[in-house]
């Protein structure tokens, strides 16, 4: 059996404050449109706390200190190619607020959330971020049937 595999490494993060708010992202991409938080790839031989530093800053101009990892989600590609997305928090940030390539990024309070087109399976990934018991979005397929778990 092999011991390694191809696998794309990316993060993303909610940045919230002490009154509720989270910031949001609301995404052009096409593959993945919705609203969800900033992040993007980790590029070779970065840190995966540096790149989602500099993602957040890249994607909504604040730069966020000290964020903490709070879980993973993890698919498989079409190709078998391993998909892991390296979850975090941060409530210490600076900076002013602009919108990207990426989408446009505004401030909600975390109540309103259900009110916005989510990306898909995003509703079952903000769990990880609240919940400590939580630690893993796991998809993979079963037969036809694609499925997601928290773990």
């Amino acid at each position: 059996m092999a011991r390694r595999e191809t696998v794309v490494l990316t993060n993303m993060c909610m940045v919230y404050d002490n009154q509720g708010n989270i910031l949001v992202q609301d995404r052009l991409d096409p593959d993945w449109p919705g609203v969800v938080f900033p992040g993007g790839h980790v590029e070779p031989g970065e840190s995966f706390t540096k790149a989602v530093i500099r993602e957040v800053r890249e994607e909504t101009g604040l730069t966020i200190e000290k964020p903490q990892l709070c879980g993973m989600k993890q698919f498989p590609e079409k190709d078998g190619t391993r998909y892991i997305v390296m979850l975090y928090k941060a409530n210490r940030f600076s900076g002013e607020l602009q919108s990207s390539d990426e989408g446009r990024v505004f401030w909600i309070k975390r109540s309103e959330l259900g009110n916005y087109p989510l990306a898909v399976s995003f509703d079952q990934m903000i769990r990880l971020f609240e919940d400590d018991t939580l630690g893993e979005q796991y998809a993979y397929w079963d037969g036809d049937t694609f499925r997601r778990e928290l773990l």
